[in-house]
């Protein structure tokens, strides 16, 4: 039988994974404790409608101010001006977050993080998940947003799986650009890792049976559906978890850096598959977001990544993140 892990009475929940202190998960008549790594973020933990939602931090990047410059296209002199503002002190923290869904039936996971294909100071999704009271082996469904390696390089240990019973989902655009040989054939030789990095992140799977697309905008599962964000990569999809009224949309990549994109969403990142259609999907979808008064989660929104989106009187937009209490 599953163990999932115990609803929560609040709407809004938190609970935190100490630095150093051994965290107690009460699970299904089996309570046991899992001790979470020292150097590791908090979890975060909330309810929409009947859904659990578990933000499972992989770790941060810092970068200098003119680092990150470099990155970003657009208007510099602004760009330069908003980064300065924003990071005074000129180094700049870049996050990286997966989310765990408990929907009663099945564990579902949105990304994987970077496992041990990214820097030493990533690569922590499933020691959070097990701090969070749950095993790599219960996950029933991990659904990509994109395929780039900090999402995908969760999913495999070497060669083998990290989830061995779940299903890997993911849009079908997505996959057929980045495991095509023709594709990484053609691509600049420093694109070419992410080639090799999604073969191989995905091909246990693949050769086990459990690696599946989908079209854009599908529903996936009640209380899932996707929808398409192209633009950064050829696939890149947000995924709708609705429960009860209640809604969080996980929209990926769609902002890399807040402080920046937020205020100036035709701003792009080097990373982009298609700047100009990155740049037209996240104004579409920040636009959608603040009328819709949506919540939304981001992989690189700062720990952890949750918020909303409100217009401000310059064509842009202001993040409003949760409350995020850092002390008890």
């Amino acid at each position: 039988m599953k163990i999932l892990y115990g609803r929560m009475s609040s709407k809004f929940s938190t609970i935190f994974f100490g630095l150093t202190f051994l965290i107690c998960t009460v699970m299904l008549n089996n309570a046991f404790c899992a001790e979470a790594p020292a150097e590791l973020k908090e979890g975060y933990r909330m309810m929409v409608g009947d859904f659990e939602v578990t933000v499972l931090s992989d770790g941060a990047n810092k970068r200098l101010l003119d680092q990150q410059l470099q990155l970003l296209q657009g208007d510099k002199e602004r760009i330069k001006d908003i980064l300065m503002r924003a990071y005074p002190e000129e180094q700049i923290e870049t996050t990286v977050n997966a989310y765990l869904i408990n929907m009663g039936a099945k564990l579902v996971l949105i990304d994987t993080g970077n496992g041990t294909m990214g820097s030493p100071t990533m690569g922590n999704v499933i020691h959070h998940l097990r701090a969070a009271g749950y095993k790599p082996e219960q996950i029933d469904e991990v659904y990509l947003t994109h395929m780039h390696g900090d999402h995908v390089g969760g999913l495999v240990s070497g060669a083998q799986p990290v989830f061995p019973n779940a299903t890997v989902y993911a849009n079908k655009r997505e996959a057929e650009y980045w495991l095509s040989d023709s594709n990484r054939n053609e691509a600049p030789v420093d694109v070419r890792r992410t080639f090799q990095a999604v073969k191989t992140a995905v091909t246990p799977y693949m050769i086990a049976g459990k690696f599946k697309t989908f079209d854009e905008n599908v529903s996936l599962a009640p209380g899932l559906r996707a929808k398409e964000l192209f633009g950064h990569t050829p696939g890149h999809t947000a995924y709708f978890i609705e429960s009860k009224g209640s809604i969080v949309v996980l929209c990926g990549d769609i902002i890399h850096v807040a402080a920046v994109q937020f205020e100036d969403p035709t701003v792009t990142i080097s990373y982009d598959s298609d700047k100009a259609e990155a740049a037209k999907t996240r104004q579409q979808f920040l636009a959608e977001a603040a009328e819709n008064n949506w919540l939304i989660g981001g992989a690189h929104l700062a720990f952890p990544g949750l918020g909303h989106v409100q217009t401000n009187d310059d064509d842009g937009y202001i993040f409003l993140p949760l409350d995020f209490p850092t002390s008890e």
